[in-house]
């Protein structure tokens, strides 16, 4: 047996998503990391030993805008490339080649974290080590460190470390929180198991074991949707424990999970119900995906008012998106539905209060065990927003360890560099603008080859009836003045148009009428029909256009996206869904989906210019689409031609190295595992070929370039120092789209 220890500036417990963006963030600020893992892969519940796909903020296309970025879009946007039909085990080698990429970072693959030094009174108590068990190995491992990450799941190390926590469901007074029960219990939702089905091209029989449960006596078969050839994901109300304590139990959760899905597979297979001749069970997972368990208090608890009101913390530092989801503690054998959803009308905020422990004065947590209440907790669990928490943690953790401070002196006296430097790495966090004194950029002057000044879907592809409300999203930037749409009528009569506000900037649901109008359309085909809404706001942002139902008219269809641009239908029958739960009342990002639209808009011109692709868009701090697209986009791109965007100084500037943002459209889904598949392996939006030039004596030269591009963001650390007056990006091919388009520039002497 080994005894070792290892010196790092930051320890981070826990490899799944959390802790894997929490070790990469802070490895990238130049701290030294130590990732444990107690399982021999990365990943977590995502990984190919449990294989629950990673949900976030977008809510499988519920919310508009909402994919993440920072750590976790690399991996989305990494994986879609090399993966794009979702192998969990090439999944596993994406994550676990970007934490190899990182020198900063030494990882301990199968190594169990139980021994936890810590010592102070219950108020202010500071960790000193944590020991680990190699598993396979025989070497027992303390981890010396000033900073340490609890991304356990469990909280197994801030409960060792004497860290304050809550385990089941607050009563609603603690918090006057609609969903929370009159009287606090320890009911938390429960554990999942998995299974793939394939087709083996020949009858495949089946002999259940005999412990498989005989679903046939239970609620199953009548209250959940079974059929056969489904993935795994439409299994995920396979789940049990919750009236249980999930973690001293897991043996017994994890043997009730394995029988029902063998008396699934023996309903499925010998029932006669279903055409399953040829199907073979595949693949089952022996470790449950746990959903809950501690949940740490720190200087804020999270709560659902904070959720729906999308609460804009002064200290945000991540953004979740995925409704609040509760599930009966029942699980599999409730008779209620397997889930329930409150949604919000758009993202919502993080504060950085909830990721450290309020008395652990060096402990911060990311993952599903942050300071949020049981019913926030619906929300935030989802592992991509884990994820994006656990960068925010990791960077936090990061300064902390550089200025020797505990996580709340960052708070109260670092938060703009906190956030600034989030910013600066491109991670997901909403509403906050670059005020970085170093950018030089933030002090130039910006000018472009030519900018889109127009917006216009002109060519059809499909027809719509217009049997439903449809809407069109628009940036009103600076106004807007008139509109037109490409209409079919089969008889004379009238529309009505609406424009509306949407409230809060990233938010894309009607919040306040602002005009409307009603239009004579005459009867015949492909008819361009004015209607002449007319909207000054104070400052620029979208605008909401609704055109209400008419059976006598028909839309017309682009086949073409447009940056900036969105469509919605009108559909409340939509809040129920027997394969995925009860919908809350009243939820506008439900009543108005784009699923019917995606990457095929409604066909418009816009009467007034538009503003919002600017060159100085490219500038003006904000890195994802609020209140509007927040880039810049070229007229066209020709060949021959290619577009550029450039900085200019009225006096010369030393540059070091240059910071770029393409545009990857986070309006886009994406998926690592088997949930859905998107076509294409690049979002087309993205800069393919591009060169960096600087204006040195009197030419334009080239002092970096990249070639076949398929990601978002690119920091270029210059050869040596370049002294110029004018330095531009040039543009000479997209993945697919007619436009140049970059949603920063960054420049740092």
């Amino acid at each position: 047996m080994k005894h070792e220890i290892v010196l790092s500036d930051i320890t981070v417990v826990g490899g799944g998503l959390a802790g894997v963006c929490a070790a990469i963030a802070a490895a990238r600020l130049g701290q030294s990391v130590s990732l444990v893992q107690n399982r021999p892969v990365l990943g977590g519940n995502a990984s190919s030993e449990v294989r629950v796909w990673v949900c976030g903020a977008t809510s499988h296309g519920v919310h508009r805008n909402a994919r993440e970025t920072g750590i976790m879009g690399e991996l989305f946007v990494e994986n879609q490339y090399r993966n794009i039909d979702g192998n969990p085990y090439i999944w596993d080698l994406i994550v676990l080649e970007k934490v190899k990429a990182e020198k900063n970072i030494t990882l301990f693959l199968n190594t169990d974290v139980h021994e936890v030094h810590a010592d102070g009174d219950e108020t202010s108590r500071t960790i000193r080590s944590v020991t680990g068990w190699m598993m396979g190995s025989e070497r027992r491992i303390r981890f010396d460190s000033r900073v340490y990450l609890d991304c356990t799941g469990d909280g197994l190390v801030g409960f060792l470390a004497g860290a304050k926590y809550r385990i089941g469901r607050e009563a609603q007074e603690e918090y006057n929180e609609e969903w929370a029960p009159l009287v606090a219990d320890d009911i938390t939702l429960g554990s999942t198991l998995l299974f793939y089905t394939k087709d083996a091209g020949r009858p495949v029989k089946y002999i259940a074991p005999s412990f498989a449960k005989d679903i046939t006596q239970t609620s199953i078969p009548m209250k959940r949707v079974i059929r056969s050839g489904d993935n795994g994901c439409a299994y995920w109300w396979i789940e049990w424990g919750g009236e249980h304590d999930v973690v001293h139990e897991n043996e017994r959760i994890r043997d009730e999970l394995s029988s029902v899905i063998y008396g699934i597979w023996d309903y499925i297979k010998n029932s006669g119900k279903f055409e399953s001749e040829n199907l073979t069970l595949e693949w089952i997972g022996s470790i449950p995906g746990k959903r809950e368990y501690r949940r740490f208090v720190g200087d804020y608890v999270l709560n659902q008012n904070d959720i729906i009101a999308q609460e804009q913390f002064e200290d945000r530092v991540a953004f979740g998106g995925w409704s609040i989801d509760l599930h009966p503690p029942q699980g599999m054998y409730a008779t209620a539905k397997g889930s329930k959803h409150m949604h919000m009308d758009g993202s919502y905020h993080i504060p950085f209060r909830s990721l450290y422990s309020v008395n652990v004065t060096n402990m911060l947590m990311a993952g599903r065990n942050i300071s949020a209440s049981h019913v926030a907790f619906g929300t935030t669990r989802v592992m991509a927003t884990c994820a994006v928490i656990g960068e925010a943690a990791g960077t936090g953790a990061a300064l902390c360890a550089a200025k020797g401070i505990s996580p709340r002196e960052l708070h109260s006296s670092h938060l703009s560099e906190l956030q600034q430097t989030l910013l600066r790495q491109d991670a997901a966090v909403l509403g906050l603008k670059n005020t970085d004194a170093a950018d030089l950029v933030l002090r130039a002057e910006m000018t472009a080859s030519s900018t889109l000044t127009q917006l216009a879907l002109e060519q059809s592809a499909s027809v719509l009836p217009l049997n439903a409300h449809v809407a069109l999203l628009v940036p009103a930037d600076p106004f807007i003045d008139g509109i037109e749409l490409l209409l079919d009528a089969s008889e004379a009569t009238e529309l009505t148009v609406e424009l509306w506000s949407t409230g809060k900037p990233q938010n894309y649901v009607p919040h306040k009428q602002m005009t409307s109008i009603q239009v004579a359309v005459a009867k015949g085909s492909q008819q361009w029909v004015k209607a002449a809404l007319s909207w000054h706001p104070e400052t620029a942002q979208n605008a909401f256009i609704i055109l209400r139902s008419n059976p006598a008219l028909s839309i017309h269809l682009s086949a073409r996206p447009q940056t900036g641009v969105l469509s919605f239908k009108h559909d409340a029958a939509s809040e129920d869904s027997a394969d995925f739960g009860d919908m809350h009342h009243h939820q506008p990002v439900i009543d108005w989906s784009a699923n019917a639209f995606i990457r095929k808009p409604i066909c418009f011109r816009l009467l007034s210019p538009t503003s919002a692709f600017a060159a100085d868009k490219a500038a003006d701090g904000y890195k994802r689409p609020y209140g509007g697209p927040h880039l810049w986009s070229s007229a066209g791109l020709e060949v021959s031609q290619p577009e550029w965007l450039e900085a200019s100084w009225p006096e010369a500037v030393q540059i070091r190295s240059v910071h770029l943002t393409f545009n990857d459209d986070v309006n886009e889904d994406l998926i690592n595992l088997h949930h859905h598949r998107t076509e294409f392996e690049i979002i087309p939006e993205l800069v393919k070929d591009y060169k960096i030039q600087a204006f040195i004596g009197g030419d334009w030269t080239t002092v970096a370039d990249r070639l076949d591009n398929h990601t978002r963001n690119h920091v270029h650390l210059l050869p040596e120092a370049v002294t110029t007056d004018r330095l531009r990006v040039v543009v000479e091919a997209t993945n697919g789209t007619e436009r140049a388009e970059i949603i920063e520039i960054r420049c740092y002497g």
